[in-house]
């Protein structure tokens, strides 16, 4: 993962497990490092080691999303922020898969990029329950 992308309190997967970031650093050698935890430890690894952690109906609804909307082309799930929306395409071309906001749409595949996203409009993290205990598929 590109380390200009991530931010204190992203979650990200390492080694098939989630973790939060909870540090952000630059070594000697001029790459950047973070430290991650979770429920069982806290460790520093390359920010080149970690994976994103794709956006699933499971992360939509831990992140207070709730399907509105099902057919044969396209699931909704929306917040209760009225102006807030998530389409996951069912076509292969997956061109109406992302985050709406304001019914513009924004390419959002991973967790740390709609928290992100989050951050900037609200000024705070999304709140998420129980993501420690997930496990992701590689």
């Amino acid at each position: 993962m590109n380390a200009a992308d991530l931010k204190i309190k992203n979650l990200v997967e390492y080694k098939n497990q989630i973790y939060t970031i909870t540090e952000i650093f630059q070594g000697a050698g001029r790459d950047y490092f973070v430290k991650i935890e979770n429920d069982t430890q806290s460790i520093s690894v390359p920010a080149d080691s970690l994976k994103p952690i794709k956006i699933t109906e499971e992360w939509l609804e831990k992140f207070g999303f709730l399907r509105t909307y099902s057919s044969n082309e396209r699931i909704r799930y929306e917040r209760p922020e009225t102006f807030i929306k998530y389409d996951i395409d069912l076509s292969s071309k997956k061109i109406l898969e992302g985050l709406k906001i304001y019914g513009n749409s924004i390419k959002c595949k991973y967790i740390h990029e709609f928290q992100n996203i989050f951050s900037c409009l609200f000024g705070k993290e999304p709140a998420t329950s129980n993501f420690g205990l997930l496990k992701t598929e590689s």
